[in-house]
C-alpha cells in the first residue's frame, strides 16, 4: 500500500512488494491487511472421534475436574478395545482443555501486589547443582541463599550447603551488611530453619530465628503453607539468578574454582553487577529503610554437650566421635553451617565437617583405635563398625583376613593394621594394602609393617668443625 502511494500504479507496487498484480489489487480493494483477511474456522474438517463417549466423559470431568486426559483415554481404550488409537490422545487433550476453559470450574485468581519501598525483604534457598561448579576439580553440590527487595529487585547471595538455621543466619546478615539498611519485615517460607510444627498444627517461629530478627530489629513473617507464590518475587528471581550465573560461567570459560571463598566472591560480584541496573528504585528503598546499627552475629550456634563413654557427642541429632581423652567431660561445640568445632578449656580440640542430609554419624577411627586394639573382641559387634573401614583398601584387607583366619584372629590382625594407619600415615598404609591385594598376599600386620617407609629421620652427615684461634687474634688486633 505504501509502494502504491509512491508509484501510483498497481503493477510496480506489486513487483516491489513481491506479490502478483491480482493479489495486490485484491488487498487494495479491500483496504485490509492479509492477517485481517483470515476468518476463524467454526466447522470441523473431520468427524469427532469422541462424539459417542463425550457425554460420559463430560459428566466424569464435572464430578472430578482434576481427572487427566490421559487417564480418561486409557480408561476408554480398556473399556472399548479397538475403538481408539494412541494418536488420538492429543485430540482428547485439546478437547478437554477447551471444556475446562468453557465449562470447567473456576480457577484461583492471583492478585498483583504493589510492593512498597523498604517494607520487606524476601529470602529463599535455591539449588545450584545445575551450574556444574567444581572446587579444585571436584563436584561442589551447594545451595544459594538468595535475598531480594521486592520493590527494586535488588538482591544478595550467599553460598551455602544446606537449609539450616546457620545458613539462614549467615545469608540474612550478609545481605543486611551489604545493604547497610534494615527493612520492616523479613519474609521466608515455612522451612524448618525458621519455623517448626507446634502441637496445634500451626507453624511457629524457632527461638533462634526470632532471636535473629530481634537482633536486627525486623519483624518475621512467613508465607502460607503450600502457597509458594506468596514468595513470588524471590522465587522468580531465583531462576534469573541462576540464568545470570550460567551466562557468566560461559563467559568465564571455566567452571572450576580453587575454593569456596573464591567462588562466593565471584557470585557476589556477578550480583553486584545486576544490582547496578536497579539503582533508581533502590534509592527509593534506602530512603524508606532505617540504617543498620546492629553488630555482626557470630556465624555459629553454641551447644554444651557431654562426651559419652563411647567417645562420641550428639549435636542436632547427629553423632560425632571426639578424642577419647574428653570422655565424660562437658565440651562446648560451635556449630557452623559447614563444620563444627569442639572446644574444651577454651581451646579447640577438634574441627570436623558438619553432617548434612540423611547422614547420621561421623566416626573417626583414630579416636578409639587405641582402646579397641586392646579389646579386639569388641570389634565384631561394634555399633559403628562400618565407620572403621576408612577406604576400599581397608575393607578388602578385612575381607582377605576373614578368609585366611578364624574371626577373632582376623579382627585382631585388622585392628593392628588400623592402629598402624593411625600411628603413621593412612595413605601409605593404604598403598601397601593395595599392593598386597594385587599380589594375592594375606595382609597380616607383620607383612604390612616392613613395607612402610622408615619413620626415623635420616641423620645428616656433618663435617667436624675446625676452630682457628688465629682468626680471633686478628679480629682483636683490629679493634685494639
Amino acid at each position: 500500500m505504501k509502494e502504491y502511494q509512491k508509484q501510483g500504479t498497481i503493477g510496480k507496487a506489486a513487483l516491489r512488494a513481491g506479490m502478483s498484480r491480482n493479489t495486490a489489487a485484491k488487498y487494495l480493494k479491500s483496504g485490509r491487511l492479509p492477517s485481517e483477511e483470515v476468518k476463524e474456522r467454526t466447522w470441523r474438517t473431520r468427524p469427532d472421534p469422541f462424539a459417542e463417549d463425550w457425554a460420559e466423559m463430560a459428566a466424569r470431568l464435572t464430578a472430578a475436574p482434576e481427572l487427566a486426559a490421559k487417564t480418561l483415554f486409557l480408561d476408554l481404550c480398556r473399556r472399548h478395545p479397538g475403538r481408539y488409537e494412541p494418536g488420538q490422545l492429543r485430540t482428547l487433550q485439546r478437547r478437554i482443555k477447551q471444556w475446562r476453559a468453557a465449562e470447567g470450574p473456576e480457577k484461583e485468581v492471583f492478585f498483583a501486589q504493589e510492593h512498597r519501598a523498604g517494607e520487606a525483604i524476601q529470602t529463599d534457598f535455591t539449588n545450584a547443582n545445575g551450574l556444574g561448579v567444581t572446587l579444585g576439580g571436584e563436584a561442589f553440590p551447594h545451595l544459594l541463599c538468595h535475598s531480594v527487595l521486592p520493590h527494586s529487585n535488588w538482591g544478595w547471595v550467599s553460598v551455602c550447603l544446606s537449609e539450616s538455621m546457620s545458613a539462614l543466619r549467615r545469608g540474612v546478615q550478609a545481605c543486611l551488611f551489604e545493604l547497610g539498611h534494615v527493612p520492616v519485615w523479613h519474609q521466608t517460607d515455612n522451612s524448618t530453619a525458621a519455623t517448626h510444627d507446634l502441637r496445634s498444627g500451626k507453624r511457629g517461629f524457632n527461638e533462634e530465628y526470632e532471636g535473629l530478627m530481634r537482633h536486627f530489629g525486623m519483624k518475621p513473617r512467613t508465607i502460607e503453607v503450600g502457597k509458594k507464590h506468596q514468595n513470588g518475587d524471590v522465587e522468580s528471581s531465583n531462576r534469573w539468578l541462576k540464568d545470570r550465573l550460567e551466562q557468566h560461567l560461559l563467559l568465564r570459560g571455566n567452571r572450576d574454582f580453587p575454593d569456596r571463598q573464591t567462588y562466593e566472591q565471584w557470585v557476589r560480584e556477578v550480583q553486584r553487577q545486576a544490582n547496578s541496573q536497579h539503582r533508581v528504585h533502590f534509592l527509593d528503598e534506602l530512603k524508606a529503610m532505617r540504617g543498620l546499627s546492629a553488630t555482626r552475629l557470630a556465624e555459629y550456634s553454641e551447644h554444651k554437650v557431654r562426651v559419652t563413654s563411647w567417645s562420641t557427642i550428639r549435636v542436632k541429632l547427629k553423632t560425632y566421635s571426639v578424642p577419647s581423652r574428653l570422655i565424660r567431660e562437658t565440651v562446648n561445640v560451635r556449630l557452623f553451617e559447614d563444620r563444627l568445632e569442639v572446644l574444651y578449656g577454651g581451646k579447640v580440640q577438634l574441627v570436623t565437617e558438619r553432617l548434612r542430609g540423611s547422614a547420621q554419624r561421623r566416626i573417626d577411627y583414630r579416636h578409639m583405635i587405641w582402646s579397641l586394639v586392646k579389646k579386639p573382641g569388641a570389634f565384631a559387634r561394634y555399633r559403628y563398625r562400618d565407620e572403621l573401614f576408612p577406604s576400599l583398601a581397608f575393607r578388602q584387607t578385612y575381607d582377605a583376613l576373614a578368609q585366611a583366619h578364624v574371626p577373632h584372629v582376623a579382627d585382631r590382625e585388622y585392628l593392628r593394621v588400623l592402629h598402624l594407619a593411625a600411628s603413621t600415615l593412612e595413605t601409605e598404609v593404604a598403598q601397601v594394602l593395595a599392593e598386597l591385594h594385587v599380589e594375592g598376599v594375606v595382609p597380616d600386620f607383620e607383612r604390612v609393617r616392613p613395607r612402610l617407609p622408615s619413620s626415623r629421620p635420616a641423620v645428616p652427615e656433618v663435617e667436624p668443625l675446625e676452630v682457628n684461634l688465629r682468626e680471633y687474634d686478628a679480629l682483636l688486633a683490629e679493634t685494639a
